[in-house]
């Protein structure tokens, strides 16, 4: 369980989601990452939700 939430603000970040998400990842102290997607068209929330099932209770999508 991690006491520290990374929040990202995202729009048409479709090409860099992944990467970001996990390089928060992959830092040491462990968080929880909650993605706030601006209704981007381009899919960005669908990636998020693809890698929600390999970072589960971690990652968490608001859009």
């Amino acid at each position: 369980m991690s006491d520290s939430l990374v929040i990202i603000p995202t729009f048409n970040e479709i090409e860099n989601i992944e990467a970001i998400i996990r390089a928060v990842f992959d830092l040491k102290k462990e968080f929880h990452v909650l993605i706030v997607d601006d209704n981007s068209p381009d899919g960005t929330s669908e990636q998020v939700k693809i890698l929600q099932k390999e970072f589960q209770n971690k990652l968490f999508l608001e859009v």
